[in-house]
């Protein structure tokens, strides 16, 4: 998918166009030269967007509720995570737990950032376990 984008400058000399512009897009990506760039989008895009985020987690919670196993959410996290094959099946089940769980609170709780920082704390485990060496052999968990 393609993202149309604006400047700034686009954006500030004139909003209605830029606005306009937005609606019809859905969704526009507006970069500043001194700052970081941030999306213009219709609000109900964006509600609809955390509902189904919302309705996403609510139902991987459930089926790891109900499914002590839950062996086609496993076998996705490897699948989405290939570096995972470095855990062991204990470890797989466990971020997928906790990933699931960071997922559930950024939808109810609005912690958008928590989920990125689960990935990049397991992604490290698995790191040190593929390569002991470079971690001066300490183990990690």
């Amino acid at each position: 998918m393609s993202l149309e984008s604006v400047t700034f400058s686009d954006l500030s000399r004139n909003p209605r166009a830029v606005a306009e512009r937005a609606a019809r897009a859905g969704r526009l990506r507006v970069t500043h030269r001194d700052a970081p760039d941030f999306y213009l989008s219709a609000a109900a895009l964006e509600e609809q967007r955390d509902a189904n985020l919302s309705t996403s987690s609510r139902m991987f919670l459930a089926l790891m509720k109900h499914d002590s196993s839950a062996r086609s959410l496993l076998s996705a996290t490897a699948d989405v995570f290939p570096w995972t094959r470095h855990l062991t099946d204990e470890e797989v089940r466990a971020f997928t737990v906790e990933l699931i769980g960071a997922l559930s609170d950024a939808a109810e709780l609005g912690t958008d950032n928590a989920a990125e920082r689960v990935i990049e704390s397991w992604r490290a485990t698995a790191r040190i376990k593929a390569d002991p060496e470079e971690s001066g052999g300490r183990s990690a968990t």
